[in-house]
């Protein structure tokens, strides 16, 4: 399998305390790979360190050949990455359409020169990404919620919005950080289905996720993380079979 993107010796620390410890991993091209590991373990971390949030202290990073180390989130983003959060960050006081819309890239809207010179080009690229997001939502099976206000989804409909976002950015690897974690079973159902469908549109992620059954379901293979460390690294069942693992997480 091609890598799409690596990370190479990272290591974090706060106030003395270890965050990532000569961390190192691949993902490959249309490959799903789960991360595994206790809180504090590093996870959110490593997507930090991925996305631009923060600077290692050592080591480094990179997507389809490009450093990803000393690059700004947006410049990250342009380069085909996008991520989730646990505590979500979407703009809760527009509508679900709207969101969607505003992570579509190279908007010729967003120049103003286009604007007052170009206004048929502006219209005919707002109608095709509207058409875009409307397909997108109805994957999801969120149409019908289009025009109403982010904030008053469910907690559910809101992850899957964020899983929406992501994919209307036209990202090659998604981070997704806790995608299924508090939301009821039906709906979880369907955000893991649209993850495992992610390699068939030509899309990698790394999951970070708690709920382990969740997780095998969708991985090709697992990372188990400890105090910043990888532990071991494998198939689902490899992983989740090892000692190690078993005495840190699932004992």
């Amino acid at each position: 399998m091609t890598s799409l993107a690596s990370a190479q010796s990272l290591s974090k620390h706060f106030n003395g305390v270890v965050a990532l410890a000569d961390f190192s991993c691949t993902v490959s091209e249309n490959e799903i790979l789960g991360l595994l590991g206790p809180n504090g373990a590093g996870k959110t971390t490593l997507f930090n360190v991925l996305t631009g949030l923060l600077a290692p202290d050592s080591g480094a990073a990179d997507f389809k050949g490009n450093a990803l180390t000393g690059r700004t989130v947006h410049k990250i983003a342009n380069l085909g990455i996008a991520r989730t959060f646990q505590n979500l960050r979407l703009i809760r006081r527009i509508t679900v359409l709207e969101n969607v819309l505003l992570c579509f890239k190279n908007q010729p809207g967003e120049n103003l020169i286009n604007v007052f010179f170009r206004p048929g080009l502006c219209k005919r690229h707002e109608a095709g990404i509207r058409e875009k997001a409307e397909v997108l939502l109805g994957t999801a099976a969120l149409l019908e919620k289009s025009n109403d206000l982010a904030d008053n989804l469910s907690y559910g409909q809101q992850k899957l919005l964020s899983l929406v976002c992501c994919l209307a950015a036209d990202a090659e690897l998604l981070l997704l950080d806790e995608p299924v974690a508090g939301i009821a079973p039906e709906m979880a159902e369907r955000i893991l289905a649209i993850i495992a469908d992610l390699p068939n549109l030509g899309k990698s992620a790394i999951v970070i996720e708690h709920d382990i059954d969740a997780l095998k379901g969708i991985a090709h293979r697992m990372i188990f993380m400890d105090a910043g460390r990888k532990i071991c690294e494998g198939a689902p069942d490899e992983v989740l079979n090892d000692p190690r693992v078993i005495e840190a997480y699932l004992d």
